[in-house]
Formats: C-alpha cells, sequence, structure tokens
C-alpha cells in the first residue's frame, strides 16, 4: 500500500476518534460538573484531533514534494 493512501487513512481514523470524542464531550449536560476523568477526555480528543491535522498536513506536503520533484 502506498505511503499516501496511508497517510490519508491515519487522517482520516484520527480525526473520526476526536470528532466521536468531542460530540461525546459536548452531550454531557454541564462542564460545572467537570471531573477529572472528563478532563482526560478532552485532553485525549485534542490530541486525536490534532494528530489528525499534523498528519493531513504531512501528507500534502509530501505531494507537493513528489509534484516538485524531477522525474528518474
Amino acid at each position: 500500500m502506498s505511503s499516501r493512501r496511508e497517510s490519508l487513512r491515519v487522517v482520516f481514523v484520527l480525526a473520526a476518534f476526536g470528532l466521536l470524542g468531542l460530540c461525546s464531550m459536548l452531550a454531557r449536560p454541564s462542564l460545572a460538573t467537570i471531573r477529572a476523568v472528563d478532563i482526560v477526555h478532552l485532553v485525549g480528543t485534542g490530541m486525536c484531533l490534532g494528530g489528525a491535522i499534523v498528519a493531513f498536513v504531512w501528507h500534502v506536503r509530501g505531494n507537493q514534494k513528489r509534484e516538485g520533484a524531477a522525474p528518474n
């Protein structure tokens, strides 16, 4: 499998986990009664979404390098 397809798969998996976690957290009744487990949940959600953004940028920059390279 090409690294290009694999990097897109990583983007979608991380984004899906991040968005599911975020939707789950936003469905909670109130942030006034936030517990330690909720904070860990938010940190994990942020890590997934951040990883998805980094993987997407890595994918886009890799494509630009391949397009600008001279053919062998």
